[in-house]
């Protein structure tokens, strides 16, 4: 037994590598496991603008705080920031609905196309944003439709890209693929992070707080551009090509969805829970925690967080074929169970400041790479065809909107009216409980067929 799983590893290991160098060789060969490389690389290049756009704005949300909202209440300024870091998850669902009723009525290619480009286009625009200094309130206001126009891309991107992926790949190696969506997440958040930790070691905090901010947001337009090349040379899956020969594209998917679907619509937005909170924990919330209430160097912080996403970007595609070797859920319950017995420990080892709480964010972001290996491919399995694309939208934006965007506020609110800095960890606690108490609902679907 132990034989035959170290070979089903070293083939997986093998297709993901070869899969990987094939796009990078420009080459649209197939893939050992039956896939394409270009829809490997299309699937996660949205992913990696969304997520660098995403991450940008939470590493430097302290100097935004400064730029675009009344100077005279540090935290209160935070708060403002982080609560408009919140209002794009609020649109999430938004977006989810509005993309993903033509990406299951029309196909997936276009709608992903149109995604990448909103994305790139909301972040630039905060790149050349005047600042409250200039116009006043009138900078928030603007800061905010910015994140309401990321809100609604990033709510139409991955569901589109889990679904496209998903129908590509085959059954034994779904896991496998579905993660290198996510892991494109975790790239791009990466590249944020490095980048804004370049930034801060060659830039005074002067030349930071007056200009460097805007470096990253408007970096985000030649990746987006980037993106949109690689969207546009898409071919649709055979899935999707087949019920839409044979007239059985739903007219309306979201009403379709919430007819015969909601229980797998419910899971989604159960198991998004702890991934989401653990996610905006992890790699937003703790690079604030850490200057603010720990009073760990800022250099040491970017740094860290950017160590913490290198290793969880190297162990998500691992992450994913476990899951296809063992079961989706095993994967889902152990990595809930760690979650909630080593938050509040982690939360209490951090707060010694130094490499013990570069460490215990390592911790967090390992459990992270585990729920975002796994999450994807088993919502793909969750939905038939005819309304996949909306249905892993929806319940992971609605998660989203719940658990992710509010967890930097959440936090941050926590240690302010408890006084307790290990606050933020019964948060993760409790959606690791939802998340748990969800995969319990759940039938194993690793290996199967995708429902038609």
């Amino acid at each position: 037994m132990e034989g035959t799983m170290h070979t089903e590893a070293s083939q997986g290991l093998r297709d993901f590598t070869d899969a990987a160098r094939r796009a990078a060789d420009g080459r649209d060969a197939a893939a050992p496991a039956g896939i394409s490389p270009r829809i490997v690389v299309a699937g996660a290049v949205g992913s990696i603008v969304e997520y660098f756009d995403f991450g940008v704005y939470g590493y430097v949300a302290v100097l935004l705080a400064s730029q675009f909202f009344s100077p005279g209440d540090a935290t209160s300024a935070l708060l403002n920031t982080l609560a408009a870091f919140a209002i794009a998850f609020v649109m999430r669902p938004i977006g989810g609905l509005v993309f993903s009723h033509f990406g299951d009525r029309f196909g997936r290619k276009n709608a992903l196309a149109a995604t990448v480009l909103l994305m790139s286009a909301a972040s630039g625009l905060i790149g050349i944003l005047p600042t409250y200094a200039a116009i006043g309130v009138a900078a928030s206001a603007l800061l905010v439709l910015a994140r309401c126009m990321q809100g609604i891309a990033a709510g139409g991107e991955l569901g589109g890209a889990i679904a496209f992926v998903a129908e590509h790949s085959p059954a034994n190696r779904r896991g496998l693929f579905c993660s290198t969506t996510q892991t494109g997440a975790l790239a791009g958040v990466l590249l944020a992070s490095i980048l804004v930790a370049t930034l801060n070691q060659v830039l005074s905090k002067e030349a930071m707080a007056s200009w460097g901010w805007r470096v990253p947001f408007i970096a985000a337009i030649p990746i987006g551009l980037f993106g949109l090349w690689i969207r546009s040379r898409l071919t649709e899956a055979k899935a999707f090509k087949t019920i839409a020969e044979s007239h059985e594209v739903e007219s309306a998917p979201v009403v379709e969805l919430f007819h015969s679907h909601r229980k797998p619509l419910l899971q989604s937005i159960g198991l998004s829970m702890l991934l989401f909170a653990m996610y905006y924990v992890a790699y937003v919330y703790v690079t604030i925690h850490l200057q603010r209430v720990v009073h760990v160097d800022p250099h040491w912080v970017f740094w860290g967080t950017t160590l913490t996403l290198a290793v969880s970007v190297l162990c998500m595609p691992m992450f994913g074929l476990l899951s296809d070797l063992v079961g989706r859920k095993v994967v889902f319950i152990g990595s809930s169970v760690v979650a909630a017995l080593v938050s509040v420990p982690c939360f209490i080892l951090m707060n010694h400041g130094g490499l013990t709480a570069l460490a215990m964010q390592g911790v967090l972001g390992l459990i992270e790479s585990a729920l975002m290996g796994v999450a994807f491919s088993t919502m793909a399995e969750m939905f038939p065809t005819r309304v996949r694309y909306t249905g892993i939208a929806l319940g992971f934006n609605i998660g989203a909107v719940v658990a992710g965007g509010s967890a930097p506020y959440i936090c941050t609110w926590l240690v302010a009216t408890t006084g307790s800095p290990i606050a933020p960890a019964w948060f993760l606690v409790g959606t690791a409980i939802i998340t748990l108490l969800t995969t319990f609902t759940m039938k194993e679907t690793a290996g199967t067929a995708l429902r038609s």
